[in-house]
């Protein structure tokens, strides 16, 4: 780090020193003192970060200019780490009548991030400090910059390569919200009183396929890996929607990767919506009904056991589906359907002014052409 006080006059004397104090090094001005100008005042807590090492230069002359800037260029490295410069200029003020220095101007270094729409701030994950020390120091005082500037919520993404970052958040006061195969995400909510960032997704989201032939079979599987209550029980295939995946195209996937039949969406008879499921997250499961396109089986040997055509009555009858009062609504609705009786949701593709994007909106519309409760 190299200081200079500029004056008009040539002769300066120089002096050079590294000082660390306990977790922050700190340039003393104390120990060459009758070299530095009485109008100079160094304040502690504009000091480097851990495991900086700086070198000083004080430069002094006599002047009558009431007004002396002093420039800092500050340039770290830990352990290989690069930092960008940070420049920060002050104004000391030597004034007669004894007032105290005034800071004029400063520029401190934060993290790379943007600002979102609701005043927050999301960080850059891919220009992140490799160095947990280097990423204290930057985040600390990248917090401190965001305050005073009235921002809310901050997102803070820190991608796997990078987990020793994590600590080093959660000691600043970051809470975790959640993780995927790749990344944890983390948020740090400004303002005070209740944090109002969206919480962590709170859904799963699961489908079956009612498939029915034109020989009134139903298409059921056994799984593999089922609860000794299921052993046995023919059932319909079922799985959950993929991230982006429409509720219709998980259901003919489903199908297709468990049976190896061809299907096309009809509609959603119905869904169901439990609470407290896996990880305490709630569910939502559709229940879609599919016209085959296909007729031969290919079993998928990695989580389905067997996989058949089975007459209808034959799979209402078995005594799972009997004696469970959600089995045996949710076939009877699938009966009505097949009957005319009852009219499930449709599909229908909706551009939104909102967001501008492509929607699927559910929903059934009676006496028209759009209906498809006259075919199956």
């Amino acid at each position: 780090m190299e200081m200079s006080l500029f004056e008009s006059k040539s002769m300066s004397v120089s002096v050079s020193e590294t000082v660390q104090m306990g977790r922050r090094l700190y340039l003393n001005p104390f120990s060459s003192s009758r070299h530095i100008p009485a109008a100079v005042k160094f304040f502690p807590h504009l000091c480097s970060c851990r495991g900086f090492r700086l070198k000083a230069c004080y430069s002094s002359e006599p002047s009558s200019s009431s007004n002396r800037y002093l420039s800092v260029n500050a340039i770290g490295s830990v352990g290989g780490d690069k930092l960008a410069a940070d420049t920060r200029l002050f104004q000391i003020i030597n004034g007669t009548n004894g007032s105290r220095p005034n800071l004029y101007s400063t520029e401190i270094r934060v993290l790379d991030a943007f600002d979102d729409e609701y005043g927050g701030v999301i960080v850059d994950p891919e220009r992140l400090p490799e160095n947990p020390n280097a990423f204290a120091c930057i985040l600390h005082s990248s917090l401190s910059r965001w305050k005073m500037e009235g921002k809310k919520g901050i997102w803070l993404k820190l991608p796997v390569e990078k987990a020793e970052l994590v600590p080093v958040a959660v000691k600043e006061g970051f809470q975790y919200h959640h993780a995927e195969r790749g990344y944890v995400m983390l948020t740090y909510w400004i303002p005070e009183g209740p944090c109002m960032l969206p919480a962590n997704a709170s859904h799963q989201v699961g489908v079956g396929g009612f498939v029915i032939n034109d020989n009134n079979e139903v298409l059921v599987v056994q799984e593999k890996y089922c609860s000794p209550t299921c052993e046995g029980f023919w059932k319909l295939p079922t799985g959950f929607i993929l991230e982006s995946e429409e509720i219709f195209t998980g259901a003919v996937r489903e199908v297709k990767e468990e049976t190896g039949i061809d299907t096309e969406f009809v509609e959603v008879i119905a869904f169901r919506h439990a609470h407290n499921v896996t990880f305490e997250k709630s569910d939502l499961f559709f229940i879609c009904m599919l016209r085959p396109l296909s007729t031969e089986i290919i079993v998928d040997d990695l989580e389905i056991q067997a996989a058949k055509w089975m007459p209808l009555d034959e799979f209402v009858e078995q005594p799972l589906i009997q004696e469970d009062s959600m089995f045996r609504k949710v076939i009877s609705i699938c009966i009505a359907r097949l009957g005319k009786r009852y009219c499930g949701l449709s599909s229908h593709q909706v551009v939104s002014k909102f967001d501008g994007r492509l929607s699927s909106l559910y929903y059934n519309v009676v006496d028209t052409q759009d209906s498809n409760c006259s075919t199956c």
